[in-house]
């Protein structure tokens, strides 16, 4: 059962997140940061060109004190990935964090950015979609009865392990170290999954399509598919879980209005995954946008209700 209703849900922790944050709580709404701040891709960044602020500036800094900022006003922050989200015959939207804890929102901002983290290791760019895949949720079915390696070692990994666990007849995983609350470790420690921790993708080989991959320990294991997951589920993952639409051209962004609403009611999305350009500016600007609609529209359907 849900432990508690919010009225926002921000699930990322830039400058999109934080604003939205700051916004919605100001209007006098319960609001819950997800994420950690060193997840943005402007944590380790140096900013010159934001209005107002002199000089080159480190993105840790900045994301700190907006941090500190937005709680200040009443948001509540918990570092953790989201797992899963479902949306009820409330309307009401539940979130699977990585703990295992259940929460329940009104509304939804997505603020994650759009970057999916890569091995970098040869045969993975030439193999991309040939059995390489960056989205477990997207593309299990592929591989009913098959072999599969998943590479991570956070909760993202260890989720996608597991649920490769209903498709695949063989799943591994590989992890330098895994980290995870205890209950996943929990669920992956009792599961057939066989775990490879300590060591690392060297290589994925295959012509057409992956067949196998080298580690650095020089053993080769024999797949159908690589899975790779190194960090928090992506923001594209979650949003198509509960019918987001993206993009109609590219297909790699929240597609959204001028109010940084999606086409899913309560639901919103703001900086780096409704689109270029990536600034800070631009990502800040839509995040005020999006956390005063939010705070907007969990305030209309509490008084519905």
């Amino acid at each position: 059962m849900p432990t508690a209703i919010y009225d926002v849900v921000i699930i990322g922790t830039g400058p999109a997140g934080i604003q939205a944050a700051i916004h919605a709580s100001r209007k006098k709404t319960s609001v819950l940061m997800l994420g950690r701040i060193e997840n943005s891709a402007l944590y380790n960044a140096h900013i010159e060109n934001y209005a107002c602020i002199a000089g080159v500036t480190n993105g840790k800094d900045l994301l700190e004190a907006g941090l500190t900022q937005a709680q200040s006003f009443g948001t509540e922050m918990a570092a953790e990935d989201v797992l899963k989200i479902s949306q009820g015959e409330d309307q009401l939207f539940s979130l699977e964090l990585e703990s295992g804890r259940e929460i329940t929102s009104r509304t939804l901002i997505f603020s994650m950015g759009v970057s999916k983290k890569k091995l970098s290791v040869p045969g993975e760019l030439d193999l991309a979609g040939k059995g390489v895949s960056y989205c477990v949720d997207c593309d299990a079915n592929f591989y009913r009865g098959a072999t599969v390696l998943v590479a991570g070692n956070r909760s993202a990994a260890i989720d996608g392990a597991l649920t490769l666990l209903d498709y695949a007849d063989k799943v591994y995983l590989v992890a330098k170290e895994l980290q995870g609350s205890e209950s996943m470790l929990k669920r992956l420690q009792e599961s057939e999954i066989e775990v490879l921790e300590g060591t690392w993708v060297k290589e994925i080989h295959g012509e057409n399509a992956v067949t196998e991959i080298l580690l650095d320990t020089d053993k080769t294991v024999q797949v159908d598919g690589i899975f790779i997951e190194l960090g928090s589920k992506g923001a594209l993952e979650l949003a198509t879980q509960i019918g987001v639409q993206l993009d109609m051209d590219h297909f790699k962004y929240i597609d959204v209005s001028r109010k940084q609403e999606t086409n899913i009611p309560g639901v919103y999305a703001a900086g780096d995954i409704v689109g270029p350009p990536y600034q800070m500016a631009k990502a800040v600007g839509e995040g005020c946008v999006a956390g005063m609609e939010a705070a907007t529209y969990a305030r209309k359907q509490k008084r519905a209700t």
